[in-house]
This record gives structure tokens, sequence and C-alpha cells, in this order.
């Protein structure tokens, strides 16, 4: 088989290896090529978070890691954003229930911007006052919660679970709850 011009310039390319966030332990988690170190600056990666924590439990969470810094042949990432998979969140979904939606925006103890969009579903369909409630009542909980904390503490307490054992604890009183899952969370 013949080497063109497009063997040459891939044969040139350098693989950097991906290192995840101090949050998540900075450990290497892949590899990408690069014909440069500029060349790697801003790339977005996602990674599916149980390859990270090798925790099969986090097997529905994606990360979205941003090349921030390269020193040598280590390209070192930011977390920017952690979603639920569509599959996964798709399946909290019933007949006969309600699924409520929030999109809550605040600002975190290191004073950057974190968007937190939650998922709830209750075990029977409930009422549009029940509804609004539940709203008023996990917006009031999503800025009083991150405005609380620094950005890692938020990110570990999504990934452990209390923040949702904590939101359920809320709302709970309002209308029984059958799921309350963190759907997305972005770091602006």
């Amino acid at each position: 088989m013949a080497a063109g011009k497009g063997m040459e310039s891939w044969k040139a390319k350098k693989w950097f290896n991906i290192q995840a966030p101090e949050i998540l332990g900075s450990n290497t988690i892949g590899e990408m090529p690069a014909t440069e170190d500029k060349d790697t600056l801003g790339r977005m990666i996602k990674v599916n978070m149980s390859w990270i924590t090798n925790n099969p439990s986090h097997s529905f969470i994606v990360l979205g890691l941003k090349v921030i810094d390269v020193n040598g042949n280590s390209a070192h990432t930011q977390l920017k954003y952690l979603e639920q998979t569509y599959s996964y969140t798709h399946s909290l979904v019933r007949r006969y229930a309600s699924t409520i939606y929030t999109i809550d925006k605040a600002k975190d103890k290191d004073n950057k911007n974190v968007v937190l969009k939650l998922i709830v579903t209750t075990t029977r369909r409930i009422t549009t006052q029940k509804r609004k409630a539940l709203r008023k009542e996990l917006a009031a909980f999503a800025k009083e919660y991150i405005s609380s904390r620094d950005s890692a503490q938020f990110i570990k307490d999504v990934m452990d679970g209390n923040l949702q054992k904590e939101a359920m604890a809320k709302v709970h009183k309002i209308a029984s709850i059958n799921r309350l899952e963190v759907k997305k969370v972005e770091l602006l």
C-alpha cells in the first residue's frame, strides 16, 4: 500500500495523555493525537464517569472535560459539565405519573456560575399547583445549596448522591416522589 501525503502528516502527530481534573483524581484517562501543543488547548472530551471512578453505578453519567493546559505530553483537563445519558433519564418517565424538569442558575462559593438541571418523577399524576410548589421549593433549595459550597465539593456531592437525598427530603412533603435525579450540571 502506497503512503501518501496524508500518511506523512499522521505520522508527524504526537500523542498526549489526557489527565482527569483534580476533582476526579488526576488519573490518565486516555490519549489524543495533535500536531502541536497549542492544538490540544480548548478541546472538549466526553468520557463515561465509570471509566474514571471504576464505579458501575456511575455508568449513566457522562463528563465533558476541556483541555486547559499542556505540560510535556500530558494534557490537563477541567470539568465543564456532568450529565445523565438520555437513555437513563428516558427510563425514569412512566405513564400515569408526572415528570417535572427544573433549571436553576446560581453562583458557588468561588463566585463561579453553576447551572443545575433536575428531573423529578412522581408516583402518580399531580396537580399544576403541586408542580409549581415543587419547582419553587427546588429552586430555593438549589440556590442555597450551590452558594454554600465550592465547585469541587458540589460536584462530589452530586456524584455521591448527597444533593439528591437532601433535595428529596425537602420536596417529599409536597408530593409523593418516585425519583429525583440530577439531569445535568454545567460549570460556567
